[in-house]
Parts: structure tokens; C-alpha cells; sequence
């Protein structure tokens, strides 16, 4: 019978309050913690290829199809695409758990590559916006995939567990824009014009990921915690996501109109929304207009590589430190490590704009720059994730990621008209300007909510 009470408490695609009260096995829940992580893991490789590969070189295709002044429009359709695709995804984790909403991001952002690429071969230039936008799923998959890492994350080691799921991305991000000119090259026996050849990869590499998820994301982490909040008190202790006993399943009451009544009542969480938001702006917009700026004084033969090493330089300065800014994030605290991060920020804009020509001093800043978002990112997400009620966490995560995408979006939408009417350091400087009120925030006094643990 231990075997059916093990099925009854945490089952395959158990939900809400329903099912038996009986406890799972000792050991239980850290195993399918174990196996959430790992499996979340392989995906995130997979999907940072699927996502990288194709922007490292949308830019340069929508400026070769529309012009310098519109190039940055392919980021911002990107990344308002994810955010806006964070609304519906997160309304399905709600109500089915986390497999089926990160499966649609994926598999949303495979129709979205499909469609850049015959942009590309037929050089319309709506169809190419249209792709973008839709191309954004695959981002909205790899954001969510952080929360779904904390779920079931005893509190002493979220923020860890967190930044395991962003720095595996590491792997598959710092390589994929390396692999953007191969990809070009081994796809030009198909017939495909330049640069057409990476989203082709990403096509590939996001429908892999969904049939992963969809076949072993099982049981759902998200569904099995409610079913042990269900349970009792005891089933899952200090695990994220779990409620007190008997929290129903979020309903529709639990959208996203009670996130934004609950962030205005929680200023420790609005902190959490601001840096990671706030992070993100300031990245998006420095970075998406790097590789034009670097195409000033590089020629064409030239470019691809020299982006392909700058890009990936900054997204090992995102990635790679993930895990010591995790750590730091359970050892001194959530707002330290905010506080880190956009000092790091700051610096990075000032390197980065005073660069000129030095293609050196120019990594140094991306590199940074992928840092200080690292430490907003890991610290903001950790903050806001243990900050509010387990039964309306999914709707305030999707709002976040909302947030955090609009202001990416207006970030990417303006660069290159800042790039194009000013130039690159004042570009960085007012990326500089938008990082001061995120600072103030996070020096100014804030209550720490009774569920952390190091802040």
C-alpha cells in the first residue's frame, strides 16, 4: 500500500486540493525535485541553442531586409512576444501545471522560426515582425522554467536551485552564436538566402525541447505541490509553491488582476518585479544594438565571427557566475545581491559606452552587462517567488515576466533610433540613467516577508 499512498499524495498529474490526505514517502518529494531539475536542465540546453542562435543574427537579418533604423524592431517583436505569450502560459500552469505551459511556449516559438525563415526567403519584411513575435515563446519557456526549479525547493537552497536552471543555459547560449555561421553554411545546399540558416536550428531545437517536457516532465512539480500543501503541513516542508493545508488550486480569481492588488499591498515583492525588470531593460537595450555598432568598423566577412565572440562573452557574464550569484543570494541576502547587480549594471554602461573602437573594452562591458543582469535576475526572482501566497504565485511570475518583457520591448524598439540619431555611448547613458531608480529601491528600508530565510 505504500506504493498507491505514494501515488495518491503526489501523482503523475495530481491537482488542487483533490485526492487522499496520506503523505508521500520519506525521500519522496526530493526526488522528484531531483529529476524536475535534471530534466529541466537538458531542456534548457536545448532551448538557449533554439533561442540564441536565432537572435545573434535577427538583428543583422532585419537590418539587411528593413534598415539600421528598424533592425532593433526584431528584438522588441521578440521580446513582447514572450511577454505577452507569459499571460496565456501562465493561465495554463494554473489551471494544468507547468508541463503543458512550458510545452505551448516552446512549440509557439518553433512556429515563430519557421515563419522568420520564409521571411527571410521571400524578404517580407511583416512576416519577419510577425516570426519574431512568435519566436518569443521559446524566452517565455526558458524564464518560466526558472520558476518551475523552485517549486518543490526547500528555503535555504532556492535561490541556488534557481540559478542551477538560468546557468545551464550556459551551455547552449554561449555556443549557439558560434554556431550561427555554420549553420548559415551547412544549410546552403537548401537554397536559403544568408542568415536564415540559424532559425532553422531554433525550429529544431524548440520542438525537441517540448517533446522532452511533454513526454518527462512527470509528475508535474507545480500540481504536486498543491497536492501535498493538500495533504497536510508536514507533506513538503519549506517547500516553494506549498501553501498551507487545504490551499485550493489557483482559480480564476487568482489572475492577474490579484497580482497587481497583492503588489501594491507587498513592497518587498515590487522589488523583486523592479530588478528583474529593471535588469532586463538596461541588458536588452545595450546588447541589441552591439552587433550593429560593431559592424561600423568590421567588415561583413568579419562581423559574424566577431559578434559571435562579444555575444558570447556576454551571455557567459548572464550565465555562467549564475550559480556563485545563487549562492550569494541564499548566503547574504536578496537585496545585496540586487544591490550587486546594478552596481554591476552601472559599470558595465560605463565601460561599454567609452569603448569607442576597442572591440576589447567593448566585450569587457557586454560581459559585465550579462553579470549585473545575472545578479538582478537570480536575486529579483528568488525575492518575488517567496514573497507571495502559493495560490496566486503562477499569476504574479507571469506578471513579472510581462513586466520585465514590455520593458525589455521598449528598450529593444528604441536602441536603434537612439544608435542611429546619437550613438552607442549615449545609448549606454541612458541605459545608465534607467538602473538609478532600481537602486534607490533597493537601498531604501523594506520588510523582509516571514518566509524567507536569508534576506
Amino acid at each position: 500500500m505504500a506504493t498507491d499512498a505514494r501515488t495518491t499524495a503526489v501523482g503523475p498529474d495530481a491537482g488542487g486540493a483533490g485526492g487522499g490526505t496520506v503523505g508521500p514517502e520519506p525521500g519522496t518529494v526530493a526526488r522528484i525535485q531531483r529529476r524536475t531539475l535534471s530534466l529541466l536542465c537538458v531542456t534548457q540546453v536545448i532551448g538557449g541553442v533554439g533561442m540564441t542562435i536565432g537572435m545573434s543574427v535577427g538583428v543583422l537579418l532585419a537590418a539587411r531586409l528593413g534598415g539600421t533604423a528598424v533592425s532593433g524592431l526584431v528584438q522588441s517583436a521578440a521580446v513582447v512576444g514572450g511577454a505577452l505569450l507569459a499571460v496565456p502560459v501562465t493561465r495554463i500552469m494554473r489551471s494544468g501545471g507547468r508541463r503543458p505551459g512550458l510545452v505551448t511556449a516552446y512549440l509557439v516559438g518553433a512556429v515563430g522560426g519557421t515563419l522568420i525563415v520564409v521571411a527571410a526567403a521571400t524578404g517580407w519584411v511583416p512576416l519577419l515582425f510577425a516570426g519574431a513575435l512568435l519566436f518569443g515563446g521559446g524566452t517565455t519557456a526558458n524564464l518560466q522554467a526558472r520558476y518551475t526549479a523552485v517549486d518543490l525547493a526547500e528555503p535555504t537552497r532556492r535561490g541556488r536551485q534557481l540559478s542551477l536552471v538560468i546557468w545551464v543555459t550556459t551551455i547552449g547560449a554561449v555556443t549557439a552564436p558560434n554556431l550561427a555561421a555554420p549553420a548559415d553554411d551547412a544549410l546552403g545546399w537548401t537554397g536559403l538566402p544568408p542568415l536564415a540558416g540559424p532559425f532553422v536550428v531554433s525550429v529544431l531545437a524548440f520542438v525537441l525541447a517540448a517533446g522532452v517536457l511533454l513526454v518527462l516532465l512527470r509528475p508535474d512539480p507545480l500540481l504536486t505541490a498543491r497536492r501535498l500543501a493538500a495533504a497536510g503541513p508536514g507533506s513538503a516542508p519549506g517547500a516553494a509553491g506549498v501553501g498551507p493545508a487545504g490551499t485550493p488550486p489557483a482559480g480564476r480569481g487568482d489572475g492577474l488582476r490579484a497580482a497587481v492588488r497583492l503588489l501594491r499591498a507587498r513592497p518587498v515583492a515590487r522589488l523583486g518585479v523592479a530588478a528583474v525588470a529593471v535588469g532586463h531593460l538596461v541588458m536588452v537595450g545595450v546588447m541589441t544594438m552591439t552587433p550593429v555598432h560593431l559592424g561600423e568598423w568590421h567588415s561583413d566577412a568579419d562581423v559574424l565571427r566577431i559578434v559571435g565572440v562579444v555575444l558570447s562573452l556576454h551571455i557567459a557574464g548572464m550565465f555562467a557566475f549564475a550559480p556563485v550569484v545563487g549562492w550569494l543570494t541564499d548566503r547574504v541576502g536578496r537585496r545585496a545581491v540586487i544591490i550587486g547587480g546594478t552596481g554591476t549594471l552601472l559599470a558595465a554602461c560605463a565601460v561599454a559606452g567609452t569603448a569607442g573602437h576597442d572591440t576589447v573594452r567593448v566585450s569587457i562591458g557586454l560581459a559585465l552587462l550579462g553579470l549585473g543582469w545575472s545578479g538582478t535576475m537570480v536575486a529579483g526572482s528568488t525575492l518575488l517567488s517567496e514573497s507571495v501566497p502559493a495560490e496566486v504565485r503562477p499569476a504574479v511570475q507571469g506578471l513579472s515576466d510581462l513586466t520585465m518583457g514590455l520593458a525589455g520591448a521598449l528598450a529593444g524598439a528604441l536602441s536603434g533610433f537612439v544608435i542611429q540619431t546619437a550613438g552607442y555611448p549615449v545609448l549606454n547613458l541612458l541605459a545608465a540613467v534607467a538602473v538609478v531608480p532600481l537602486l534607490a529601491l533597493a537601498l531604501w528600508t523594506v520588510p523582509a516577508p516571514p518566509s524567507m530565510s536569508a534576506a
